[in-house]
């Protein structure tokens, strides 16, 4: 029997925090844990914003940096509408089919996507995100 995204969430959102520690910090890592790291710029499917109202129970609009999709997907979301912001609520999203959840990143976890999130404001990624510019 397949588990629930909840039941999944956190073992997900582990394995994707050692590979982008991986990618951040790879003086950390051994050769041999290092090779199969990938490029952070090789990393995820595409980052865009994601504008209010566009899924039915959605306030406000967020960016999200897309990692992958269909059965399961995943990805990290930006909750913030202003591409300028430095430190927004981020959380992670696992979802398969008909069926979701996410996680609140908080202390380690969230300072290394926090350092992704400056690297994509400092390139002007979210501005140009929110203009309708998809990064894939």
């Amino acid at each position: 029997m397949t588990r629930s995204c909840s039941e999944r969430v956190w073992e997900n959102l582990m394995d994707r925090m050692e590979q982008i520690d991986k990618m951040l910090n790879p003086d950390n890592y051994t050769e041999e844990e290092l090779e199969e790291a990938p490029a952070l710029h090789e990393y995820g499917l595409c980052f865009d914003y994601v504008p209010a109202g566009t899924f039915s129970d959605q306030e406000e609009g967020f960016f999200r940096w897309q990692l992958s999709t269909g059965g399961p997907g995943d990805e990290f979301r930006f909750m913030t509408e202003d591409p300028t912001e430095t430190m927004p609520v981020t959380e992670y999203w696992f979802l398969d089919w008909f069926d979701g959840a996410n996680v609140e990143l908080k202390g380690i976890n969230y300072d290394l996507i926090n350092r992704i999130w400056t690297e994509f404001r400092e390139l002007g990624m979210t501005e140009k995100a929110q203009s309708g510019e998809i990064f894939g």
